[in-house]
């Protein structure tokens, strides 16, 4: 086994509601990174994945666990750790060298070392010839090799990556991705492991060695998919694949005997909700009854008909689970008998469903109906259901939540929002 250049063991993390409550974020994180090795790390909103990385980084602190660089105790940020953000984070009044330079500077190098260190850099990641280049004169793709030639020039054993190329346009992504790998795979970097986050699958299964499955509310690992195929692979190969529908089954899949049970999940009331709207929810039912299909549907073939990320398919997916009208199981999408009544049904046959299953499995939405009851003017605000939420969420994802309910409430005639007020009303006509 490769030596460990960065270990987790028992990690746990919590940052404060706006209750002053610990909200937790990661518990009992265990994760090895060795020499030689890409790994990737999957998972939903709110699963703590940016969290881990920061950790590793050394930007903000444990509260329980411990973290180890090469074997040493990690206290505040590493030297042989940089990091890739999703935003490209250049100074616009600075040139691409200037930009590349910010870390050399930061760590006391003399000016003819970090310029030739810089210019190596720049023409490393494929950007000779614009050293004196400011960012608004360059592309989306060309700003982000920016930031990972400012990573690289400090010469770091690990390189995070957060969400590097989700940002960029599908070719421009895919094309800077493999040119990462090409330099990995050559030895032309100086880094020797690579931890990445990404929300796309296939560019998960594509780049690592190894991916790890990331459970949320607390994030923690669930799963771990060794990849041994050797790079470059091919995204079109019976192996990649399969690989891909394993990984999307490990993370729509719940225990077996959960998957087994015929009801939806169960949720709890400040729990989040998929980030999914209701005409894209209708959108996949419908293509489920296509002919060919007969109700059912595999998740990677469905995301590609669809011409939607895996970032946007797999709420839509587990949104449907949640309210009945699908199933998700082994990386596909089933459509229930409830779901298959929706799809045939007229426009008020669907919204009256909707409704009904909407109380029936989602507390958030049956909580604000029920309160809006027993207010003697049937209406409230917003803003205590949001304080509700801030309890388990943070105040970003605590809005998310609470306009996706509002959203799927006002669709089956729930409740209704006024948007000028920010006041939340049962609708006209009583029952939903």
């Amino acid at each position: 086994m490769a030596e460990a250049i960065v270990e987790l063991k028992g990690v746990r993390k919590s940052f404060r509601s706006a209750d002053g409550a610990a909200r937790p974020v990661l518990e009992g994180v265990d994760f090895r990174l060795a020499e030689g090795e890409i790994v990737a790390l999957l998972g939903q909103s709110g699963s703590g994945k940016s969290t881990l990385l920061r950790i590793l980084a050394g930007l903000i602190g444990v509260d329980g666990g411990g973290v180890r660089y090469r074997g040493q105790p990690l206290y505040g940020p590493a030297r042989g750790i940089a990091m890739v953000f999703q935003s490209f984070a250049l100074f616009p009044w600075l040139t691409v060298q200037q930009n590349v330079e910010l870390g050399l500077e930061a760590r006391g190098v003399e000016p003819a070392e970090r310029a030739r260190r810089a210019a190596a850099a720049i023409a490393l990641i494929g950007l000779a010839g614009f050293e004196g280049a400011l960012p608004r004169e360059l592309s989306g793709g060309m700003r982000q090799r920016v930031g990972i030639a400012r990573a690289l020039v400090v010469e770091p054993e690990v390189l995070l990556m957060d969400e590097a190329f989700s940002a960029l346009d599908v070719l421009t992504g895919e094309r800077l991705r493999d040119d990462i790998l090409q330099l990995w795979d050559g030895g032309a970097m100086p880094t020797k492991a690579m931890l990445v986050v990404s929300h796309n699958i296939e560019e998960a299964v594509l780049m690592a060695d190894r991916v790890l499955i990331f459970a949320s509310d607390p994030g923690r690992v669930r799963a771990e998919l060794p990849i041994a195929l050797p790079r470059p692979r091919d995204g079109e190969s019976l192996e990649v694949r399969a690989l891909i529908d394993e990984v999307y089954m490990l993370m729509t899949g719940a225990d077996a005997a959960e998957r087994a049970r015929e009801e939806p999940l169960h949720m709890h009331l400040g729990d989040r909700l998929p980030d999914a709207d209701v005409g894209r929810m209708e959108a996949l039912l419908e293509m489920l009854v296509e002919d060919d299909r007969q109700g059912r549907a595999d998740l990677p073939q469905l995301a590609e008909e669809a011409e939607l990320t895996d970032q946007e398919l797999l709420p839509l997916a587990q949104a449907l689970a949640l309210l009945g009208f699908a199933q998700l199981a082994d990386a596909d999408l089933h459509l229930t008998p409830l779901g298959q009544r929706y799809v045939e049904g007229a426009h008020t046959l669907r919204r009256q469903l909707f409704g009904q299953q909407l109380l029936a499995h989602v507390p958030l939405a049956a909580h604000i109906r029920h309160s809006l009851e027993q207010a003697p003017s049937g209406e409230l605000p917003e803003e205590p259901f949001l304080h509700l939420l801030s309890e388990s969420l943070d105040a970003g994802e605590a809005e998310r939540v609470l306009r996706t309910a509002i959203e799927w409430g006002r669709y089956g005639e729930v409740f209704e929002y006024d948007f000028h007020t920010g006041l939340i009303h049962l609708p006209e006509g009583g029952e939903p």
